[in-house]
């Protein structure tokens, strides 16, 4: 699934896709391996990106064309080369380059059509696979700022990433059901969690329904660092990044909370 796994030299450093990409910046072409690893960072960021387009004003239609030309501009363009890493993190240059290239992207329209043919993804897959996503860009999008909403979709990738994960390594493990019943309940303690109701439905005891819960949050968290710190080029920022997350996922929750009182969301 990661195109560019976690490598530790006897220095204790830890490749990540993006310092993977930073060190060969300066080649002339860049490396498959490379290329790779920007390829799946950009298809972590796919939504972030199209939500933020779609909230700046551009029609669905348009938001997938331009999301597709911005990243055939990352991946064919010299972008490697110009990006500069001490000016902050991947998911901060890459909302800086988008909303650059958003600013000249009336004459680009203008001057040939939008993904130069070149397709990246398919959206059908894209719309079939996240539903929750679509739903979120329908309903905060005409009302979160364009940069909460890149924020909450990058931190929702993050989490469905991770969560994924788990899912298959509990289906490996032939615990697809464990999965299925605890996942709900990973992220955070909640007042109506009940353990004896779980433990019903899963049908063991409920003090092994507790460890199983321990045992799957330890390792939801671990599959979500990872994920987060790939996007890094210091691994040493991953803690700082982890609490942005939260921070936005929580702030996102309390909102969707708050709108579904109000008059813009609808069932």
């Amino acid at each position: 699934m990661n195109t560019a796994e976690n490598k530790s030299t006897p220095g204790g450093f830890v490749t990540t896709r993006w310092s993977l990409i930073v060190s060969g910046a300066d080649s002339e072409n860049g490396d498959r391996e490379i290329r790779e690893a920007l390829a799946e960072l950009c298809r972590i960021y796919w939504r972030p990106i199209f939500f933020f387009i779609a909230r700046r004003g551009y029609s669905p239609q348009d938001a997938e064309d331009l999301t597709q030309d911005f990243f055939v501009h990352i991946l064919r363009g010299n972008w490697l080369q110009r990006a500069d890493p001490a000016r902050g993190r991947f998911r901060s240059l890459l909302l800086k380059s988008l909303q650059n290239f958003l600013n000249d992207a009336v004459d680009r329209s203008n001057s040939r059509k939008r993904g130069g043919g070149i397709s990246f993804i398919s959206w059908d897959a894209w719309i079939a696979e996240a539903p929750s996503q679509l739903s979120l860009a329908s309903e905060a999008g005409t009302s979160w700022p364009a940069g909460r909403l890149f924020d909450a979709a990058w931190a929702a990738t993050m989490v469905r990433r991770a969560l994924r994960r788990l899912c298959e390594e509990c289906e490996t493990k032939g615990r697809r059901r464990f999965f299925e019943v605890l996942s709900p309940w990973l992220s955070a303690e909640r007042e109506d969690l009940s353990y004896s109701t779980l433990a019903a439905k899963l049908r063991i005891p409920e003090s092994t329904t507790k460890k199983l819960m321990y045992r799957m949050r330890q390792r939801y968290r671990v599959l979500l660092r990872e994920e987060v710190c790939q996007t890094l080029a210091d691994p040493a920022e991953v803690d700082d990044e982890l609490r942005h997350l939260c921070c936005t996922l929580a702030a996102s929750s309390a909102q969707e909370s708050i709108d579904k009182r109000g008059n813009f969301h609808h069932s």
